[in-house]
C-alpha cells in the first residue's frame, strides 16, 4: 500500500523557533517538548513574553529620555520664523506613514496566511472527527443488527422449521458466525473518547481563532485612525490633534508589544508541536487507543501492517459464509416452508446491508484517509499558521517603531508651531500687512478704522474745504478696505489705496485694477476743472 502523501517535514521557521532558548521564571532551563499542561513549559512561553515586555520597557525609557532632553536642552529662537527642524519634522512623519503602510500591508498578510492555517486546520480535524463518528456508528449499527435483528429472524426460523433437523443446524450455524462477527467487532477500538477531544479542541481553536482576527482587524483600523488623525494635526497646525495623536499613539504602542509577545510565545509553541506532532498525540492518546493503531495512521508506510486485517478478514468471510447457508435454505427449505419467507428474505436482507457496512467500515479503517486529514492539519497549522504568526510578529515590530518615531516628532512639530505663534504675537497689529492682523479685524470691525490716504468713497466737498497739500483720510474700515480690492482686481493680494506717507512699501497694481484707477482719478479731475469758473 503506498502512503498517502510525502513525508512531513517541519519547515525551517518551525525547527528554528524551536531551537530559540526555553527557561522558566528562575532562568533554569526547561526542555523544548510540546507539553501545554506542564506548568515549567507555560512559564518558558511566559519568559518570552516577559522578553517583550522588557522590550516595551526599554522602549519607552528611550523616549522618556529623549522627550527631557528635548524639553530640557531648548534652543534658542531663531529669527523671523526661520525653523530648520520643520524640515526634520515632516520627514520623520513621512517615514513613520511610510512604515506604517508598510507594516499594515504586512499585518494584514500575516493575518490572512494565519486564519487560512487556522481554518485548514479546523477542516481537516472536522473531517478526521466525522471519519472516526462514522466508524464507530457503522461497528455499533453492525453489531446491534447481528445480536438483535439476526436473532430474531433466526428464532422465528427455528419454530418454523423444527421438523427439520438439519435446518436447525443450519440456523444454529448461522447464530455462531453471527456471533462471531459481533465478537470480532467489539475488539475494535472506541473512538468516541478521540472524537470528543477532537471536537473540544476545533470549538477552542474556532473560538480563539475568531477574536484573534478580529482584534488585529481592529488593531489596523486604530492604526489608520492615528495616522489620520496625525495628517489633520500637522494639516491644521492643531496642537489637539497633536497632543491626541501623542496619546494615541502611547496606547498603539503598547498595543504593538502586546502583539509581539502573544504572536511570538504562540509561534513558539506552535513550532515546538510541529518539529514532533507524533509525539504528542502517542502520549494524549496512549490511554485510550494502542500505540500500534496511532502509529499506522501517523505514518501510513508500506512497511507497516494493518492492525484491523484480521478482524475485516473474520467479518468478510463469515458473511459470505453465512450470505452460502441462507441461500441455500432459501432455495431448498423454501418450497417446503412457504411461511419462512419473510424471515429468510429478511435475513438475506440484512446480510447485504452488513456486506455494505463492512465496506464502507474497510475504506474507513483505511490509514489514507486519516493520515491526509493529519498532515492537511500539520501543513495548515505549521506551515501557513507559524509563518503568518511570524509576519505578524514583524509587523508589530515595525508598528513599534513608526509610532516611537511620531512620538518622537510630535513634542517637535508642537515647539514649531508655538514658535510660529510666537511670530505672529511679535508682529504689529495695525499693519495691514499683517494677516493676522486682518483675521483680527474682519471679526471686530469696532476695534478701530485703518485710514488710507487719497480715499475715493469720501466726498468731493470734504475734499475741497481741506488746503490743497492736506491729504484727504478715509474712515473706511478694513473690510471695506478687502472689499475694494477684490472690485478693483478680484484678487486680495493687490492693493488699491496708494498708502501715501505711512511709510509701508508700495503697493502693487494689476494691469485692469490700474486700469480702473486711472479711469476714477480722471473723472474727478474733469468735475473739478469745469466748477473754478463758477
Amino acid at each position: 500500500m503506498p502512503p498517502a502523501r510525502s513525508p512531513y517535514l517541519p519547515p525551517w521557521w518551525a525547527a528554528w523557533l524551536h531551537g530559540l532558548p526555553h527557561r522558566d521564571l528562575r532562568l533554569q532551563p526547561v526542555p523544548a517538548v510540546f507539553r501545554p499542561r506542564d506548568p515549567d513549559y507555560q512559564q518558558s512561553l511566559l519568559f518570552l513574553g516577559l522578553v517583550a515586555a522588557v522590550c516595551l520597557g526599554l522602549n519607552l525609557l528611550f523616549l522618556t529620555v529623549y522627550l527631557i532632553c528635548l524639553c530640557c536642552c531648548r534652543r534658542d529662537q531663531e529669527p523671523e520664523g526661520k525653523h530648520p527642524h520643520s524640515c526634520c519634522v515632516t520627514w520623520m512623519a513621512v517615514t513613520a506613514g511610510l512604515i506604517c503602510c508598510v507594516a499594515i500591508g504586512i499585518g494584514f498578510y500575516g493575518n490572512s496566511e494565519t486564519n487560512d492555517g487556522v481554518y485548514q486546520l479546523l477542516y481537516a480535524l472536522d473531517h478526521a472527527n466525522h471519519t472516526l463518528t462514522g466508524i464507530d456508528s457503522l461497528v455499533a449499527g453492525t453489531t446491534l443488527e447481528m445480536e438483535v435483528g439476526l436473532e430474531q429472524h433466526l428464532v422465528r426460523l427455528n419454530e418454523l422449521l423444527a421438523a427439520r433437523g438439519d435446518y436447525l443446524q443450519t440456523l444454529k450455524f448461522l447464530q455462531q458466525l453471527a456471533g462471531g462477527i459481533a465478537l470480532q467487532l467489539g475488539g475494535l477500538p472506541v473512538w468516541r473518547g478521540a472524537s470528543a477531544r477532537l471536537t473540544a479542541v476545533a470549538t477552542d481553536v474556532a473560538y480563539v481563532e475568531y477574536y484573534r482576527w478580529l482584534a488585529y482587524l481592529l488593531f489596523f483600523i486604530l492604526i489608520l485612525a492615528v495616522l489620520l488623525l496625525a495628517c489633520l494635526g500637522l494639516a491644521k497646525r492643531s496642537r489637539c490633534l497633536l497632543t491626541a495623536v501623542l496619546c494615541w499613539g502611547l496606547l498603539t504602542l503598547l498595543l504593538a508589544w502586546v502583539s509581539v509577545a502573544m504572536d511570538t510565545a504562540a509561534a513558539v509553541g506552535t513550532s515546538d508541536f510541529c518539529v514532533a506532532p507524533d509525539k504528542f498525540i502517542v502520549n494524549q492518546t496512549e490511554d485510550e487507543i494502542s500505540a500500534e493503531v496511532v502509529h499506522y495512521y501517523l505514518y501510513c508506510d508500506q512497511s507497516l501492517s494493518n492492525p484491523f486485517q484480521q478482524v475485516l478478514t473474520v467479518f468478510q468471510r463469515s458473511l459470505t459464509t453465512m450470505q452460502i447457508q441462507i441461500q441455500g435454505l432459501i432455495q431448498f427449505a423454501l418450497p417446503l416452508y412457504p411461511t419462512a419467507e419473510k424471515d429468510l428474505l429478511g435475513v438475506q436482507q440484512l446480510l447485504n446491508s452488513s456486506e455494505t457496512s463492512l465496506h464502507q467500515l474497510t475504506a474507513m479503517l483505511d490509514c489514507r484517509g486519516l493520515h491526509k486529514d493529519y498532515l492537511d492539519a500539520l501543513i495548515g497549522i505549521c506551515y501557513d499558521g507559524v509563518e503568518g504568526l511570524l509576519y505578524l510578529v514583524l509587523f508589530s515590530l515595525l508598528v513599534a517603531a513608526a509610532f516611537s518615531t511620531i512620538i518622537c516628532a510630535a513634542p517637535r512639530a508642537w515647539r514649531h508651531l508655538a514658535a510660529r505663534d510666537r511670530d505672529y504675537d511679535d508682529m504689529d497689529e495695525e499693519d495691514p500687512f499683517n494677516p493676522q492682523a486682518r483675521r483680527m479685524a474682519t471679526h471686530h470691525p469696532a476695534r478701530g478704522q485703518l485710514r488710507s490716504l487719497c480715499s475715493y468713497s469720501s466726498s468731493l466737498g470734504s475734499q475741497s474745504s481741506l488746503h490743497p497739500p492736506a491729504q484727504t483720510i478715509s474712515n473706511a474700515p478694513v473690510s471695506e478696505y478687502m472689499n475694494q480690492a477684490v472690485l478693483f482686481g478680484g484678487n486680495p493680494r493687490y492693493e488699491n489705496v496708494p498708502l501715501i506717507g505711512r511709510g509701508s512699501p508700495p503697493p502693487t497694481y494689476s494691469p485692469s485694477m490700474r486700469a480702473t484707477y486711472l479711469s476714477v482719478t480722471a473723472e474727478p479731475g474733469g468735475q473739478r476743472g469745469t466748477e473754478r469758473p463758477a
